[in-house]
């Protein structure tokens, strides 16, 4: 019997592989299905939004998926600020974009369009208690929000003497309003009754619609062979009745009669980069100067906190140094956009719950943000520079009869500020560039301004590239001028030679 069992492990072993190979799929192979990478921002209600699991939804991203399915291929999605979608195409870095892209003959020169799938306009939003404002020629000398790249934004500039606030997504446009910050905004009619609708926006109302009209369309790269294969799923699905289902499922109305192409306009015509840049310049100095205002004044009060926090951490209270602690922990271990976005949108809508109206200045907020979060590291500088001083110090100050607060004052304060100064350098030049941030909530400093300028005539690369080196040139600045400082207070290195 023994002889056998290796048979019967062999056989054994060979009716598994048998089982095994019978439930594996001999069918030939489908040959592989293109995929598409499409750029989309999904902060725009009800075209395109996340879902309560985190996918992707809206109308624009079921039209999409239909597109692919009719025309055979997949789609990847790739979420994108909006003012970033067109400058991705350009860098070919996605296939293709939909995010409600009215088709306007300044994009049409640097990238291509589908036939249009949604006939669009624009509306005006003002807080329901508003009664001035009820036309487009009301707005004028009103403070206006608009999301940043739109065909809303451009409709705002045309505005007399309106100030305009430009703002990375509608959302945020929208809370700008309802915070009491600005008279109104002009965005997308569909969209802002969608986000009146179903978000907490009970304070707003739709005061015009259609103040223009237009088409969205489906946008590629300049001769992007995927052009093509778009069109043709497009026009499947609007022949099939697919098109019709879907926009009936998010508006709920049967979809207007749409043309194969756009209507023509006029474009404006494009610069040659030289001219660009120097066309640019004085814009983008003006917002240099911003930014070096925000990160002085933020420096400043942020030196003042963090000195008196980093002293407060070396004192016997232990309770005060819990307090203390906390600070530096809360505004070091959370992003710097973050406490941007709870100073400007989430303090005054906080307030408002209560009854209170607060309108937040963007300056005070900016730098109140900027000067919080700088203090909690100025705060470490400063108490390790005290710390960093010999305790003979104290002691002999004390022997000749100084208080605490005289000895800090006239010993050991000034002996660690020149030690603090090349960390407190790192810190100036560290906030500098992190003023850019303050841009979410539309401060137009100096990165600000190059994104606008970009949203105008979609020339990334040379006003980027304008932008860094102003920024170069400010950092490499401050640079110096810390270690003058540094130089100028070190007696040792002033006089040149050491006291013996």
């Amino acid at each position: 019997m023994a002889r056998f069992l290796p048979l019967v492990r062999q056989l054994v072993l060979c009716l598994s592989c048998l089982l095994l190979l019978a439930g594996c799929n001999f069918s030939q192979p489908t040959p592989n299905t293109k995929t598409l990478i499409v750029a989309t921002e999904p902060a725009f209600p009800p075209f395109e939004a996340q879902g309560s699991g985190g996918q992707l939804e809206g109308f624009d991203i079921d039209v999409m998926n239909a597109i692919g399915k009719a025309a055979n291929f997949k789609v990847k999605f790739q979420s994108l600020p909006f003012d970033g979608i067109i400058p991705a195409l350009q860098a070919k870095t996605v296939d293709a974009a939909i995010s409600s892209i009215t088709i306007t003959p300044e994009r049409q020169k640097t990238v291509s369009f589908s036939r249009p799938y949604f006939k669009a306009g624009l509306a005006i939003a003002v807080r329901a208690n508003n009664t001035d404002i009820t036309n487009f020629d009301s707005l004028k000398n009103k403070k206006i929000a608009v999301q940043i790249g739109t065909t809303s934004a451009k409709k705002a500039q045309t505005i007399p003497g309106a100030e305009i606030r430009s703002f990375d997504s509608a959302p945020l446009a929208l809370q700008e309003l309802l915070n009491g910050n600005v008279d109104a905004v002009i965005n997308d009619t569909p969209a802002t009754l969608y986000a009146i609708k179903t978000a907490n926006l009970k304070g707003i109302k739709i005061a015009s619609e259609l103040l223009t009209e237009g088409y969205t369309g489906i946008a590629t790269p300049k001769k992007s062979p995927n052009l093509k294969l778009i069109n043709q799923g497009l026009t499947t699905i609007l022949q099939n009745g697919t098109y019709a289902q879907i926009y009936q499922k998010w508006f709920n109305a049967q979809p207007p009669q749409l043309p194969e192409t756009a209507p023509a306009e006029t474009a404006t015509n494009i610069i040659a980069s030289p001219s660009l840049i120097i066309n640019a310049l004085p814009n983008l100095l003006r917002g240099a100067l911003v930014t070096l205002e925000i990160t002085a004044l933020s420096v400043f009060l942020g030196m003042i906190i963090g000195s008196l926090i980093g002293i407060a951490r070396l004192s016997t209270n232990q309770p005060l140094r819990w307090a203390t602690r906390a600070y530096i922990d809360f505004f070091r271990g959370t992003p710097l956009l973050v406490q941007i976005f709870m100073v400007y949108f989430g303090i005054p809508a906080l307030i408002q719950y209560f009854g209170i109206t607060l309108n937040l200045n963007r300056l005070v907020a900016a730098v109140a943000a900027l000067s919080l979060n700088s203090a909690a590291y100025l705060a470490e500088i400063v108490r390790a520079g005290i710390q960093s001083i010999e305790p003979g110090q104290a002691e002999a100050a004390q022997s000749l009869g100084m208080n605490p607060v005289q000895t800090m004052r006239h010993i050991i304060f000034p002996q660690a500020l020149r030690r603090m100064l090349p960390p407190l350098g790192n810190e100036f030049i560290t906030l500098l560039k992190d003023t850019s941030l303050v841009a979410v909530i539309g401060f137009e400093e100096l990165f600000r301004r190059g994104q606008l300028i970009v949203a105008d005539n979609y020339r990334a690369f040379e006003i980027y590239t304008a932008v860094a080196l102003i920024y170069l040139a400010l950092t490499l600045l401050s640079s110096r001028v810390f270690s003058f400082l540094e130089y100028w207070m070190n007696p040792v290195q002033r006089t040149g030679k050491v006291n013996k």
